[in-house]
């Protein structure tokens, strides 16, 4: 069953009321959704975006009402979305960039290398990049930067090295296959008397290569925010390094009147801010939530306000 990480603490942030307007640009299985639904009351809205077909059935099975909107999106669409759905000022965004629990335990949808599947990887099944394209038809050089770029792997190098190598064989199909590739090369990594698989940066790395995942979170923080009224509030879980260095560049700019160099005698850019943080830190979860849910230890919590 997937759990919703950080559920408590970023509804205490979003600061919602009854009768607000509230956005879950990711919403899954419905957790961190359900929580909005329950603060704007019947009064309020809720628009449930998720670009994943499966994870919206089953939202809609769980919450159940005429104040939540559902609408199949990549969230690099929101303000399209949103403003179709007629959410033009709303009081909370939130956003959780984790894969779901649902989607690492189907075999079928070729997320991990724990089970066997067919390398697949896309939280939107209509399109036609999956893992396979990328893994049998990138480039070496191509696959290399991928792993470097995306799954910081330091020996990214030898394990595109190592596809190509086994591609003059055959395809790779499967994530099994995938997997035993990666650990041909790269030793089993021992920290803190866990064990953690050499497959886990490359399979990362292919992931956010399929879905965009970096290039889409850039592009859709700007329309979150001219989403938001005033004082609304942006709360966003990242899950890697990567993700969270995006979000954590674009509040400390938001948060900012000028741009320009130090040595510049007047301002040239005109920008003003548009955000001010609430997290200074961002916020992790307690040792009971992880506990309870070992994936939500890398889970980490920023939230900003529109001024």
């Amino acid at each position: 069953m997937h759990k919703s990480v950080l559920l408590q603490e970023a509804i205490k942030h979003l600061k919602l009321k009854k009768g607000d307007l509230a956005i879950d640009a990711t919403t899954g299985a419905g957790g961190h959704t359900q929580a909005l639904v329950a603060a704007v009351g019947k009064e309020g809205k809720v628009l449930a975006i998720d670009r994943d077909k499966e994870a919206l059935k089953i939202a809609r099975s769980i919450i159940r009402g005429e104040n939540t909107i559902f609408a199949q999106a990549n969230f690099v669409d929101i303000e399209k979305v949103a403003r179709k759905n007629g959410f033009n000022e709303v009081s909370a965004i939130i956003v959780d960039l984790g894969v779901s629990s649902m989607q690492l335990d189907q075999a079928d949808r070729g997320f991990s290398f724990k089970s066997r599947g067919v390398l697949d990887m896309r939280m939107d099944r209509n399109q036609e990049k999956s893992a396979i394209t990328v893994i049998n038809n990138y480039s070496e050089e191509s696959l290399k930067d991928i792993f470097a770029n995306y799954g910081e792997e330091k020996r990214a190098k030898a394990v595109a090295k190592a596809i190509i190598a086994y591609r003059k064989k055959g395809q790779i199909e499967t994530t099994d296959q995938l997997a035993e590739v990666v650990r041909g090369v790269i030793p089993v990594i021992n920290r803190g008397g866990k064990k953690i698989d050499p497959a886990t940066k490359v399979f990362q790395a292919i992931r956010i290569e399929v879905n965009d995942e970096l290039k889409s979170l850039e592009s859709a923080l700007p329309q979150m925010v001219s989403l938001l009224k005033k004082e609304g509030r942006i709360a966003i879980i990242s899950f890697h390094s990567l993700e969270d260095r995006i979000v954590k560049s674009f509040f400390k700019k938001e948060a900012k009147d000028c741009l320009c160099p130090p040595e510049f005698p007047i301002c040239m850019c005109n920008h003003r801010k548009s955000l001010k943080i609430v997290t200074r830190r961002p916020i992790l979860p307690g040792e009971k939530e992880k506990g309870l849910n070992p994936r939500s230890r890398s889970a980490k919590l920023r939230v900003a306000e529109k001024i």
